[in-house]
C-alpha cells in the first residue's frame, strides 16, 4: 500500500482537480465516511442525547451495535428502529458535502455506487437514474422471510411508530406485517442472503454495469470517498481493478485512511484528509 504521508494535500486536490476537469466519465464510489463527514453520527452524545432511555435499559452505546441488539418484543425492536430511521433518513437532510459533490459532477457524466442506505444522495438533488444503492435503504420495509421480491415505503408507518411509542414500546399495532404472509417485516438492508433485491434495484444495477462498461473505455475519473474495508469487494477492489485494467482510468481516494495499492500508484491519488474539507476546496476551485 503506499499512503501520502510525505506529500502536499493541496496538490493532491489539485491533481483530483485536474482529472475531474478531463475526465470524460466520472464514477463515484461512497462509503459510510462520506455521511459522516456530512455530520451524520451514530455514537457518543448524540445517541445518549436521542437513545438514552435505551441506553439506560440496555447499555447501548451506537447506533451501528443497536441495530444487532436482540430486543425482547417487536414493540420495543421497532420503537427504536422507528427512532433511527425516522431521523437518519426523513429528519437529518444531506448537507454542505453532498452539495459540494453534486458542484463537482452535476455537468459531467457521472454514477454513484453507494453501500450508504440513508437516501442522501437523492435527497441531495443527484439525478436518481445515476445511482445505486447496492445495500438497500432505511426507507423501505421488505418481508423477513422473504416470502416474495418486494419492497414498501415505510415514511408513514415511520412517522406514526414514532409519534405514539411510549417507554420504548410502539402500539402492537403498529408493528408492520408483510401483506401477503403476514410475517414479520424489516427494513431492506443487506444483512444475509433474506436482503430483497426488487425491480428497482435490478434496473439500477444495470444501469450501473452499463456505465461501468463504457467507463472501462473511456478516460475515467474512479473517485472514492469515505470507503473502508468493511465491505471492500462492493467498491473499493473493484476501483482498484478497473484502474489497472484501464491506463486511460485515474482512482482517487479521499479518508482519513486511505490508501491504494502499489500497482496502480502511478495512477492514483491518495488523500488522508477529512472529506469535507477537501470537498470544499475543489467546489471552490
Amino acid at each position: 500500500m503506499i499512503a501520502t504521508r510525505n506529500s502536499s494535500t493541496r496538490n493532491l486536490i489539485e491533481t483530483i482537480a485536474n482529472e475531474l476537469e478531463q475526465a470524460d466519465k466520472v464514477l463515484i464510489g461512497a462509503g459510510a465516511g462520506l455521511s459522516a463527514a456530512d455530520g451524520f453520527e451514530y455514537g457518543g452524545a448524540w445517541f445518549q442525547e436521542h437513545f438514552g432511555d435505551f441506553v439506560a435499559a440496555y447499555g447501548l452505546t451506537d447506533a451501528y451495535t443497536a441495530g444487532f441488539y436482540p430486543f425482547p418484543d417487536e414493540t420495543e425492536k421497532w420503537a427504536y428502529w422507528s427512532r433511527y430511521i425516522n431521523y437518519n433518513r426523513y429528519l437529518k437532510e444531506p448537507g454542505s458535502v453532498y452539495q459540494d459533490l453534486l458542484t463537482l459532477v452535476r455537468d459531467k457524466d457521472y454514477f454513484v455506487l453507494t453501500t450508504n442506505v440513508d437516501h442522501c444522495f437523492q435527497r441531495a438533488h443527484f439525478d436518481k437514474q445515476r445511482l445505486f444503492y447496492t445495500q438497500g435503504d432505511y426507507g423501505l420495509w421488505q418481508c423477513a422471510t422473504p416470502c416474495h421480491q418486494a419492497t414498501y415505503d415505510n415514511h408513514d408507518q415511520v412517522v406514526a411508530m414514532v409519534a405514539q411509542q411510549h417507554d420504548r414500546h410502539i402500539p402492537a399495532e403498529l408493528v408492520p406485517r408483510c401483506p401477503r404472509c403476514g410475517g414479520q417485516m424489516t427494513t431492506n438492508l443487506r444483512a444475509d442472503d433474506t436482503f430483497v433485491q426488487d425491480p428497482g434495484w435490478y434496473a439500477a444495477a444495470k444501469r450501473y454495469q452499463n456505465f461501468a462498461s463504457e467507463a472501462a473505455q473511456s478516460r475515467t475519473l474512479l473517485l472514492e470517498l469515505g470507503v473502508g474495508m468493511n465491505t471492500p469487494a462492493i467498491i473499493k477492489y473493484p476501483f482498484w481493478r478497473m484502474t489497472y485494467h484501464n491506463p486511460r482510468a485515474h482512482y482517487a481516494t479521499v479518508s482519513l485512511d486511505a490508501v491504494a495499492p502499489k500497482q496502480i500508484s502511478e495512477r492514483s491519488t491518495v488523500v488522508q484528509a477529512d472529506i469535507a474539507s477537501v470537498l470544499r476546496l475543489l467546489a471552490g476551485a
